[in-house]
């Protein structure tokens, strides 16, 4: 029985290890060298850390060298936690003073953003990692000691009281969304992935371990590449790259740009999808470029482990229908329950729950939101079952899930789960501002400020960007001298919604 995500990386390397795994701009690692850099870094942190299951954090790009990182932290029997190199310092600040790790990796890039954090936890260099000797013995004590129920990574999102969540989630969970994603979407060891999500945004889950599982390869392509559409299909047809695990936005602005018609990837078989809704326009547009591509439609939050729900698309979509969520994972189940968690009759709207092996262990030190967003499954009284509320609204219709909308003020913003109520905590800790609003105009995917006080939208904007990550800043300021009210004497955001945050400029 499979319990460490290891597992997949050693047989491997065993099997195919002189084969290329990560490509990056800078380098090309092969299983072996991937496997031979986790271990001697494992051998490195288990001599300087102590426990099992403990957070390590690594400040993290997008290149093998990050990969190893991470995996050199689970040889260690730590659980991983990478974070933006590039992140705001207070930002990061929050997320290391929260979680207390017992280390703070970095490479040669992160070294002032690590020196910086030092009074949080000890920073170490990878390099010294890489270079140290394997430790055998050492290395599989910490193995014997880690159980398939223990965390594998944290993964920090936003919070509604600025707070950023960190997100446990276990080798359970990513062992049997792994396994049940090879099948689903029919991936094997000739597929050559082309890497979009960085590796601290869970839809980089489905890229890393689909090739440490198959022997796959993947193409790590940096971040400019995805700003202009035309060069980036060049390069993936270039590389033969044959499978994407990319954001609906990513798909979608490709699709937008016309590119396109220039260049299709022709190696490309199958597109998986998922971080917001995904447009049937725009994967008509694919289709009509790459002939035969299948086109996978997945959901679900970081909570339930990447997805919870997958559907193939095995018909065509007319440009303004929408396209199902389909069905649950294997190994999970998918509720629709009212506000009492009452199952909803048939064909009516109700908050999407999920059980199952891929639920997180829950918020790392809240118990009080862990609490909140884990409940009992009120349909098994008994005994401890546990559901997560995911705030969305969603209706079967012909045995299919369909998204409706959200709950609350979280929303879905270039592939990012984001609460407003984050953004506005750091709107208000700008000096000068008296009162702010964020809105979100679904429409255009924009974030929109609406505030009162000093700073005018220049400063205010640059202050925003130094403070939180790029996904969290506003798109447009719109500066008011008081921000109305309703009855109850609080800010009327119904009407600053209807006024600003609809499409209107």
């Amino acid at each position: 029985m499979q319990r460490n995500v290891l597992e997949y990386l050693e047989h491997t390397a065993a099997v195919c290890g002189g084969k290329a795994a990560f490509i990056d701009e800078r380098e090309t690692v092969t299983f072996d060298q991937l496997l031979h850099r986790a271990r001697a870094l494992g051998s490195y942190l288990a001599a300087r850390v102590d426990g099992v299951g403990v957070p390590v954090a690594a400040l993290v790009d997008r290149s093998a060298e990050s990969v190893a990182a991470l995996l050199g932290i689970l040889c260690a029997g730590c659980c991983y936690v990478p974070i933006d190199r590039t992140m705001p310092a207070p930002r990061m600040r929050a997320i290391l003073e929260q979680l207390r790790p017992r280390a703070l990796l970095y490479g040669a890039d992160g070294r002032d953003a690590a020196e910086a954090m030092a009074d949080c936890c000890p920073a170490l260099p990878l390099a010294d990692g890489f270079a140290a000797a394997e430790d055998d013995c050492l290395l599989a004590d910490r193995r014997r000691r880690v159980l398939d129920v223990d965390p594998v990574y944290i993964l920090f999102t936003s919070g509604s009281t600025g707070t950023p969540k960190g997100i446990v989630v276990t080798h359970r969970g990513v062992i049997d969304l792994t396994d049940w994603l090879t099948g689903f979407c029919g991936y094997t060891g000739d597929d050559v992935f082309g890497s979009q999500a960085p590796l601290y945004f869970d839809l980089s889950v489905r890229d890393v371990y689909q090739t440490l599982k198959l022997g796959a390869t993947c193409r790590i392509y940096p971040k400019k590449q995805f700003l202009l559409p035309l060069p980036l299909l060049r390069a993936l047809d270039r590389d033969g790259v044959t499978a994407l695990n990319w954001t609906a936005s990513a798909f979608h602005t490709v699709a937008a740009s016309g590119a396109l018609e220039k260049c299709a990837p022709r190696a490309l078989r199958i597109a998986a999808l998922g971080g917001e809704a995904l447009q049937a326009r725009h994967v008509n547009a694919w289709r009509r470029a790459v002939p035969g591509l299948q086109v996978v439609n997945l959901y679900g939050p970081t909570e339930i482990t990447v997805d919870c729900t997958g559907y193939r698309l095995e018909r065509d979509f007319a440009d303004d229908e929408p396209i199902p969520l389909g069905r649950a994972c294997e190994n999970m189940e998918v509720l629709l329950l009212d506000e009492q968690l009452r199952p909803v009759p048939p064909g009516q709207p109700g908050e999407l729950c999920v059980r199952g092996t891929g639920l997180a262990l829950g918020y790392f030190g809240d118990w009080e939101k862990t609490r909140a967003a884990f409940v009992q499954n009120p349909l098994r009284p008994d005994y401890p079952d546990r559901l997560y509320r995911t705030g969305d609204l969603a209706v079967e219709r012909d045995g299919l899930l369909y998204f409706l909308s959200r709950q609350d003020g979280q929303i879905k913003h270039m592939g990012y789960r984001i609460e407003l109520g984050e953004i506005e905590v750091a709107l208000h800790a700008v000096d000068g501002v008296e009162t702010a609003v964020c809105l979100f105009d679904e429409a255009r995917d924009r974030l929109i400020c609406v505030y009162a006080g000093a700073p005018d939208q220049d400063a205010l904007a640059r202050a925003m960007r130094a403070t939180v990550p790029k996904y969290m800043v506003p798109n447009r300021y719109v500066h008011l001298e008081h921000l109305p009210v309703n009855a109850n004497g609080k800010v009327d955001r119904k009407l600053l919604r209807d006024r600003y945050g609809h499409g209107a400029d």
